[in-house]
Order: C-alpha cells, then sequence, then structure tokens
C-alpha cells in the first residue's frame, strides 16, 4: 500500500508531517486493518507502530457530526505512552476534526469525565484509568469498532492482565482487536486465542547486518561493582562522549542517587520517575530535547514511549530482568536508521544473565575493559585538537589577538600554545576524578575460560564482588542456623506475598515502599525473603499506608498480597507453630514450620 490509498486528510497531514513512504510494518498492517481484520503484530521498537493501528482508525471516522461514544480504544502501559499516542493521533486526524483524549492516571479525573462527556472519538487509555472510568460509568464503550493494545507485552509484564481482560469483557464482540508489541512472550497467546478472531500473525525481523557492516545499534558490556557504578559510568561516557543518553534503572531511589552522584561530577542529569508530577516531567524531557541536560535517568515505567531524536546512547545502570526488558531499552536508539550505543553495566554475578539475554535476543553484547584515566585524558586530548583544527579552518577568533600579543612578547609561542591546549584539555577533568576502580572484565574471563585441575576448585572474586552474600566478622551466621528476627519497637511487620520466586531482592521491596508509600529508605526495618512470601518491618504508624500503597502497584511485575503479619500480633502463635492456614480471601498460605527457612536481608 501507499499513503495515497488514503483519504486526502490524511495524505496533506502525513505529507506535513515529513512521511513519504510506509514502513515495512504499516505496509504490512495496514490494508488487514482497513479490511476490518484483526492483527498481531510484531516488530521492533521505532519502526512505526503507532501509524500502522493509528492511520485506519482514523480512515474509517465518519464524515459530518459524530456521536459522544468513542469509536476507537487505545491501551497502552504508561502515560508517557499515552501522551505520546495521544498527540500521533491527533496530528494525523487534525483536519479531520478527530477528537482524541489520553487518560491516565495523576490527572485530574473530573476533567477526563467531563471530556468523555462531551463526546470524543479515540481514547488513549493506560489499562487502570480506563477500568477506573468504566466502573463510573464515564466510559461508554458501546460503539466501539477498535481496540488496539499497545505495547502488549509491557502491559503484561506490569501485571496488567486482569484489567485487560475486565475491559476486554466490556467491549461488543462485534469490535476488531490490534495487538502490537516488540517481543510477544508466550503469556500473551492465551489472551489472544480468547479474544481475537483468527487474526493476521505480522512479524517484521529486524534488517540483517550485511557482512562486515556495523550494527544500527552497538551492545557493549562493562563488569563493575555496584559501588562503583558511578565513577565507571563517568569514564564510558567521557570515551564515548554522547551527544544524549538515556540511563535506566531499577528503581525510584537508584535514580536519585545516580543522578545526584553524575551532577556533583559535573554532568548534567535529569532524573525521571514516577515521583514527578506531569508538569516536572515535562520539564525535564524539554531540558534534554533543547540540550540543556545530556543525561535523563529513568526507571522502566516513567520511560516506557519515550521517542527522543536526540538520543545517541542507552545504558542499563543494571541488567534488566528479563530479554524483553532488554530488547525495549536498546529500542530507544538506533531509530529511523540513525545508529546508537547500548552499554550495560554488570555485577560479576550476572554474567550467566548476560548471556541468557543475548542468547534469546539473538544479539552479540561484547564485554569491554574499563577505560583507564590516562586512556580517558588521552582521548579529551585528541578531541580537543580537532576542535582547535575546525576553529583553524573557521576562523572568527580575531577577538583573542590582542591578548594573544601580549602573551607572545612575554613568553615563547610554543609555550603558550601547550598552556591555551592544557587549560582546554582540563575542562571536563573533573568528572573523571581518580577513582580507583579495578577493571574486572580479565578477570571475569580467564574465570570463564580456564578449567581448574582437579581437586582444585575455581578461584572466586572477592567478598566484595558478592554485595550482600558474603559474610564477615560480626555478621549473620549460616542461613540454616537463622530465624526470622522479632519484630523491632515502634515497628509492624508486613507479609508479602512474593520472594525468591520473582527474583525479589531487598533493594526492590525498599525501592517500592519508598516510591509508592514516600517513606525513606532508612524507614524500612528487616527484610525476611522466602521462596514465596517476604516479611517486611515498617513504622507501625506507616503500616496502613504502605499496605494501601502496594496493594495499588507491582513489584517486578508482580501484584503481590499485602497484609499485616498475624503471626505478629499480640497472642498470635509464634512463627513455625501449627500448619498452615488458608486464607479464602487470597491464594496464599501464611508461613508454618514446613516453609523454608527465609533470608534475612
Amino acid at each position: 500500500m501507499h499513503f495515497s490509498d488514503l483519504r486526502p486528510e490524511l495524505l496533506r497531514a502525513l505529507t506535513a508531517l515529513g512521511y513519504e513512504e510506509p514502513t515495512p510494518i504499516q505496509e504490512a498492517a495496514i490494508p488487514v486493518l482497513l479490511r476490518g481484520g484483526d492483527v498481531v503484530g510484531r516488530a521492533a521498537t521505532g519502526t512505526g507502530k503507532t501509524a500502522a493501528f493509528a492511520l485506519p482508525i482514523l480512515e474509517r471516522l465518519a464524515d459530518g457530526p459524530r456521536g459522544t461514544a468513542p469509536v476507537a480504544l487505545v491501551l497502552v502501559p504508561t502515560r508517557e505512552l499515552a501522551l505520546q499516542v495521544n498527540e500521533a493521533l491527533t496530528s494525523y486526524g487534525r483536519e479531520l476534526g478527530a477528537r482524541v483524549l489520553a487518560v491516565y492516571g495523576g490527572a485530574p479525573i473530573g476533567k477526563q469525565w467531563r471530556t468523555l462527556e462531551t463526546g470524543v472519538d479515540v481514547v488513549v487509555a493506560t489499562p487502570g484509568r480506563a477500568l477506573d472510568h468504566l466502573r463510573r460509568g464515564s466510559l461508554v464503550l458501546d460503539e466501539l469498532q477498535t481496540v488496539v493494545l499497545d505495547e502488549a507485552d509491557e502491559m503484561f509484564e506490569r501485571g496488567f492482565a486482569e484489567d485487560i481482560e475486565a475491559i476486554l469483557e466490556a467491549t461488543p464482540s462485534t469490535r476488531q482487536t490490534v495487538l502490537f508489541s516488540a517481543t510477544m512472550p508466550p503469556r500473551i497467546d492465551g489472551m489472544i486465542r480468547r479474544h481475537l478472531r483468527d487474526p493476521e500473525r505480522i512479524e517484521i525481523a529486524a534488517p540483517a547486518v550485511v557482512a562486515g557492516e556495523a550494527p544500527k545499534v552497538t551492545q557493549k558490556a562493562y563488569v563493575v561493582r555496584r559501588s562503583d557504578r558511578a565513577a565507571a559510568l563517568a569514564r564510558i561516557l567521557e570515551l564515548e562522549s554522547p551527544v544524549a543518553t538515556l540511563v535506566f534503572c531499577r528503581t525510584r531511589i537508584d535514580v536519585d542517587d545516580l543522578t545526584e552522584q553524575l551532577n556533583s561530577r559535573g554532568y548534567r542529569a535529569e532524573a525521571l520517575h514516577g515521583g514527578l508530577g506531569q508538569e516536572a516531567r515535562d520539564r525535564v524531557m524539554g531540558r534534554l530535547r533543547a540540550g540543556t541536560a545530556e543525561l535523563l535517568i529513568a526507571t522502566d515505567v516513567a520511560a516506557r514511549g519515550l521517542d527522543v531524536d536526540v538520543l545517541s546512547h542507552v545504558v542499563n545502570a543494571e541488567l534488566p530482568t528479563s530479554p524483553e526488558i532488554y530488547t525495549h531499552r536498546i529500542g530507544r536508539v538506533g531509530r529511523a536508521g540513525r545508529d546508537g550505543v547500548a552499554i550495560s553495566l554488570f555485577d560479576p554475578r550476572q554474567h550467566n544473565q548476560l548471556q541468557f539475554i543475548e542468547r534469546i535476543t539473538g544479539n552479540k553484547i561484547s564485554i569491554e575493559a574499563l577505560p583507564s584515566v590516562a586512556q580517558l585524558r588521552a582521548a579529551q586530548f585528541g578531541r580537543t585538537l580537532d576542535e582547535v583544527r575546525e576553529l583553524l579552518v573557521a576562523g572568527g577568533f580575531d577577538s583573542v589577538a590582542t591578548g594573544l600579543d601580549q602573551l607572545l612578547d612575554e613568553h615563547d609561542p610554543a609555550k603558550v600554545a601547550m598552556a591555551a591546549l592544557h587549560l582546554a584539555t582540563a575542562k571536563s577533568g573533573d568528572r573523571l576524578g581518580e577513582d580507583d576502580i579495578e577493571d574486572l572484565a580479565p578477570r571475569l574471563l580467564r574465570r570463564r575460560t580456564e578449567r581448574p585441575e582437579r581437586g582444585e576448585r575455581p578461584a572466586r572474586f572477592d567478598r566484595a564482588d558478592r554485595g550482600d552474600r558474603g559474610a564477615g566478622p560480626g555478621e549473620r551466621g549460616p542461613r540454616a542456623e537463622r530465624g526470622p528476627r522479632p519484630t523491632s519497637a515502634g515497628m509492624t511487620k508486613l507479609f508479602v506475598g512474593a520472594g525468591h520466586n520473582i527474583g525479589l531482592r531487598p533493594g526492590d521491596l525498599v525501592g517500592a515502599i519508598a516510591g509508592e508509600a514516600g517513606l525513606r529508605g532508612s524507614d524500612v526495618g528487616g527484610i525476611d525473603i522466602s521462596d514465596r512470601f517476604t516479611l517486611v518491618e515498617v513504622p507501625s504508624d506507616r503500616a496502613d499506608e504502605v499496605i494501601a500503597a502496594l496493594r495499588g502497584t507491582t513489584i517486578k511485575g508482580t501484584k503481590a498480597v499485602v497484609r499485616r503479619e498475624r503471626f505478629a500480633e499480640p497472642g498470635a502463635k509464634k512463627f513455625g507453630q501449627g500448619a498452615p492456614k488458608k486464607n479464602r480471601f487470597n491464594d496464599s498460605t501464611t508461613p508454618s514450620r514446613f516453609a523454608k527457612q527465609p533470608k534475612w536481608s
């Protein structure tokens, strides 16, 4: 198909926006959607999936007066993506008078309600807020013709599966259902079988790299201890000299800490996470697009759907928990044929995880040696020489001639030039410092390639490499000898129905509590992590607030049962006594003496 096949109003809008030819996903999907068929589309981030479903929706809008109920509903995982899709639909359908509304949490629901009553053609919504409007009766889906699940895998990853099922059940059975995503995990197949009618499956493979040709996105990894992360990242960025960089962290606390550390080194870094209001988020994105900020440090949720043309680098400050998340992250660069660089920092213990990501994604991630300060200073000097050569060709520096004549009268010309170069190369020296960072890459690769002699144990990393796993003098004893710690004074112990089964770590839980309930990390007490549950201490006067906050969010993409730990109540049996009691209001069982001893963190 060609864009000229669309109605003239859309064609004029696309021409004004600079669109010339459809991308492969658009060329394959738009004809099927215009015929009314269901579609399951898979294509990499940045390949034009938004226009692939937006243009058919607008093409079928009725001419003249239209009703108040929406004819299309687009579900997206985050408010950033909702705003981006809303902007695209509004731009494409401006000449059609398309009425598009973005519906998401964090915005006044009353204003959204009034707009829905006035009448809209397309609603772009996050699942939670869409379900809220459905229950209030402000979102009427009786006339719905099309439902789009954009970034479906991310919505499932964030625990929206039940919300999506409830929304789809409330839509007409005659609707057209469209599902687009960068990855297609097996857990989505069940929903596709239940809710899509004989869908056309469209998969656009990433373009193959021609032999001898560099890939569009160069992928690198550095072995770095967590304590050295900021210093190592400063070195890597100084070597790469990026235009603009998006750095991913797991929690809000990580985002704020890394932003503060990099700003203290002279970088212009901005934080982006769920704790910021919409106005603050808009200001941050404006600074990045205007070039007044060079680093954007964000959580996955906050950065979802961002499309920033100036991005040249993406950094994983920690390896993501799944290959799907890795794919989404590196999809922020290398768009529209531009080159990009994806950098991952990982702890020595995560080498197997890095290899797993390589195997599942089919990407080659090279492990690089951490640049030394001497190498960086040499690179800085080389860039300074290039800048001086460009200035000599361009001219425009006559204003300093008088001062130069004075210096040349007083000093040798060669020494004057050397002093000027020294000042120029020292401008970014404060970013580097003289941090003593051990390069772990050679040790890691040597450990993986050398086989120990029979009877010998392979060399291990120091306990400092293993984070909180090592135990030194005065620290906790062997795991089998430990039991749960008694509840501290002034604290209440909460039960969280998730543990090692989802890869939960203390930092994940502290980050969720601090980010959602507004507590400081230091306010959180002891944490016991077992296989399928976790016990965590929080201040007694904030316990109900923490419970409500955790019930309203996901922890590592999982909706977990959260309640007060009943064994901590006065007069209750102690931990480990009696058989487990079933709770018919949730699918968890309380801990018993048959449960595995929890890990104290």
